[in-house]
């Protein structure tokens, strides 16, 4: 049975969203040992080979011209600059609130996607995402430890959603073009190029790493990154932004699973109930209303339709 081109959008914006849940796990384990710089250095590098040799495998050519603005905004905005700022930020503010700030990154891909790429704001969408908002407030609250915030870590965080929203807005329009292999992959090689001042400190770094935090590095870039990135532009050249952009309040809701599962860490009942929220507003916001019948069409026409 062959899934329909929704339902296997659908199945790939799954995958991106278990996936970058799994990589704030993944983090916690490999920033213990590598700088914010250097960690998003060999997370991209990583990345590149994985889907170099999948694109070599597969025969893609490079990508089409018209593509190339969106994959050079979308690589230095969001594979690159998120990615180093975000590892910075969750250095000075505690995990609760790292995660309430970046989670301002799908309101603002909304705004985005309404005033640059024309993308509808239907009621179920805005009602989804001011549900999953309330959610990633809880969980963040709930997470949030004492004295662990700073204001620079905190505009850090802001800067990192900020990237995160204009590079999927970027990136839209390149998948007009490009495949999302194309796309993925060398927005990820304009990253780890942009990275590249980083390069010494990777290197000194990953002498004096445990082999734990170094595998954590290397998951990051062949999952979270390479496959995650290019199941979600996938699903993401199927739907508009704002929709692909509520579906990751999902994923606050499984790092609490999956801290509770892996790590020990049981969460607390308003972060159960946070984590709820998040997935009832994804739920409601990539929902669609259903059509009313014709009138004009008689009832017998209609169930024979339907069959």
């Amino acid at each position: 049975m062959r899934l329909s081109p929704s339902r296997r959008a659908a199945a790939a914006a799954s995958v991106t969203v278990v996936l970058w849940a799994s990589a704030f796990v993944s983090i916690r384990s490999a920033g213990a040992a590598y700088s914010p710089g250097a960690l998003a250095l060999g997370r991209l590098l990583a990345g590149a080979v994985a889907l170099g040799a999948l694109c070599l495998l597969r025969r893609e050519g490079w990508p089409p011209r018209a593509a190339w603005r969106g994959i050079a905004v979308s690589g230095l905005l969001w594979f690159g600059f998120y990615m180093v700022v975000l590892n910075w930020g969750e250095q000075q503010v505690d995990a609760g609130t790292a995660a309430l700030v970046v989670n301002t990154g799908p309101l603002l891909i909304a705004l985005l996607g309404a005033r640059l790429l024309g993308d509808a704001m239907p009621p179920r969408l805005l009602a989804g995402l001011a549900v999953s908002f309330a959610g990633a407030v809880t969980v963040g609250l709930s997470m949030s430890g004492g004295g662990g915030s700073s204001v620079l870590g905190v505009v850090l965080c802001l800067l990192a959603a900020v990237g995160y929203a204009f590079g999927v807005v970027a990136q839209k329009p390149a998948l007009g073009h490009g495949s999302a292999l194309q796309v993925t992959t060398f927005g990820c090689l304009i990253g780890a190029a942009a990275c590249l001042p980083f390069a010494g400190q990777l290197v000194h770094e990953a002498a004096r790493a445990p082999l734990s935090a170094t595998l954590n590095m290397v998951y990051l870039g062949v999952f979270p990154t390479a496959l995650a990135f290019t199941t979600w532009a996938y699903a993401l050249s199927r739907t508009t932004a704002s929709r692909m952009g509520a579906t990751t309040y999902a994923v606050p809701a499984l790092v609490v699973l999956m801290s509770w599962l892996l790590l020990g860490e049981v969460p607390g009942v308003l972060t159960l109930a946070g984590g709820v929220l998040c997935l009832a507003g994804v739920a409601v916001a990539r929902s669609r209303p259903r059509r009313r019948p014709d009138p004009a069409v008689p009832t017998g026409r209609r169930r024979e339709h339907a069959s």
